[in-house]
């Protein structure tokens, strides 16, 4: 049986990250880039014969939609010539619902995933949420796809999206932030403003690869490296306080998921 046959809607950076892990996987599909600004990694594939751009549409056995939510409905009526009834669409779009997607086009083979920005390194984490009733091959399809972002979890309700969306399709800006503001407070203790910067940024990957590579639980890391009595408690004492990170933590998520709640009932 042929490999089938993949076309993606959408090459901005998240698209590209899908794609580079394609053709290092070396899986035979034909694929398909339609996107009317091409990058020139995007097209230098074109031209090397890795991928086809920009074709005369017809139906894709995979169609994987990588657009900006904002712009999905002015792109509909082209993307619908490349979706058959048979065709598995695979959204990773924000705010699209997987009944406005069935509603959008001939399929009702749909899959919708929440990826995160470190899957442009393959450092990211997927949650996907499928209908009731979705054939696990189209699970298992849509999984092997995304596995270039990183680590693909669920299938999931799509109704937990909007907390899904709060941590892990948020939380990078929060580390973001993390970084940012320790570099601030160390800079108003008296660092220099680059030190400041470095120390803070490199204690925030450390921290994040010493948390990958023992696998423990993060409030044990945490409790390992905080001396009753010492300078970490002190802080801690502060962060965790009543109005302190696991509080505003709280309410940022939920901000986030009522967010994502918007998007979508704007969209129906």
């Amino acid at each position: 049986m042929p490999a089938p046959t993949i076309a993606l809607i959408g090459a901005g950076r998240m698209g590209a990250a899908l794609v580079r892990g394609w053709l290092g996987a070396g899986t035979g599909s034909p694929i398909i880039i339609v996107d009317p600004s091409p990058s020139e990694v995007v097209s230098g594939w074109a031209s090397a014969g890795r991928v086809v751009l920009n074709p005369a549409p017809k139906p894709a056995d995979i169609v994987v939609l990588s657009v900006k939510p904002q712009v999905f409905a002015s792109t509909i009526e082209d993307t619908s010539p490349f979706i058959g009834p048979d065709t598995l669409v695979l959204s990773v779009m924000a705010g699209i619902l997987l009944k406005q997607l069935a509603a959008s086009f001939a399929s009702s083979r749909v899959v919708r995933a929440m990826p995160n920005t470190p899957g442009a390194i393959g450092q990211g984490v997927t949650v996907i949420a499928a209908p009731p009733g979705a054939d696990p091959a189209d699970i298992d399809a849509a999984t092997g796809l995304l596995l270039p972002l990183g680590v693909v979890e669920g299938p999931i309700d799509e109704k937990l999206i909007p907390a899904a969306a709060g941590v892990s399709g948020c939380g990078p800006a929060y580390v973001f932030l993390l970084a940012e503001v320790m570099a601030m407070a160390g800079e108003a203790e008296g660092l220099p403003a680059d030190l400041s910067a470095r120390l803070a940024r490199r204690t925030v990957e450390g921290a994040a690869a010493l948390m990958a590579s023992t696998g423990d639980a993060p409030d044990a890391l945490r409790k390992a490296v905080t001396s009753p009595g010492g300078t970490t408690q002190a802080a801690l004492d502060i962060l965790m306080d009543e109005g302190g990170m696991p509080i505003l933590m709280r309410k940022a998520l939920r901000a986030a998921a009522n967010r994502e709640r918007d998007l979508s009932r704007q969209k129906d």
